[in-house]
């Protein structure tokens, strides 16, 4: 499948301590074409958001080691990746081998997610996995030069994908968002780690009016 000039993009980016789900391969983790297999549904997912106006980008900081290394989407982690692909009509399976690994930020934006009908895509300010130094499986904050060029690509996705608003989730989001977005609204809301889920969870509601997949059966 060809892919996503977008996509192709992003798989360019390279840094050192920067895991890039679109091109590196874990050996410990990772099925023999995961890289490929990441890839292609992020292109997918690109190009049905791109056929009509979306409501909203949420914006996270950097793809996690439990989450968005193994996925490649970002604020999403194995358990949740098949539900992440079927809200863009996509098919897609794990790039990972061994039991699903579980991150706890994943949980809680799709405890959302799945209460909400609206066309949302998920991204973070760095697209790639930043990790301290022989440390694979750990997580740091992206630096600035790396900042730079994930605002870059922020912004090209913004002007792709023409949504409604911007969700910051976290202070680091919302910053480099209020950077480069000029065409749609910046809303910041809570990082739900840290202490900060109670509030997450209610602007999210305040936001949306979610409504529980157990009452939309009713």
């Amino acid at each position: 499948m060809k892919l996503h000039p977008f996509v192709n993009a992003v798989a360019a980016l390279r840094f050192d301590d920067c895991f890039n789900p679109y091109v590196d391969r874990c050996e410990i983790h990772d099925l023999p074409d995961a890289p490929n297999r990441r890839a292609t549904v992020l292109s997918a997912m690109v190009e049905n958001a791109a056929r009509q106006p979306i409501d909203a980008i949420w914006v996270g900081r950097d793809l996690g080691y439990r989450g968005g290394r193994r996925t490649g989407l970002a604020l999403t982690d194995d358990v949740h990746i098949e539900r992440h692909a079927r809200r863009w009509d996509i098919v897609s399976q794990r790039p990972t081998i061994g039991a699903p690994v579980a991150e706890r930020t994943a949980a809680v934006i799709w405890s959302m997610l799945d209460q909400i009908d609206s066309r949302i895509f998920l991204w973070n300010v760095f697209p790639l996995h930043p990790h301290e130094a022989d440390d694979p499986f750990s997580n740091r904050q992206h630096n600035a030069r790396e900042r730079r060029a994930g605002e870059d690509v922020l912004q090209a996705l913004i002007v792709l994908l023409r949504p409604t608003r911007i969700i910051a989730i976290g202070n680091d989001a919302a910053a480099a968002a209020s950077r480069v977005v000029n065409i749609a609204p910046v809303i910041s809301v809570r990082h739900p780690s840290y202490g900060g889920q109670t509030q997450f969870l209610r602007q999210i509601e305040e936001l949306y009016d979610p409504v529980p997949p157990l009452r939309r059966l009713l």
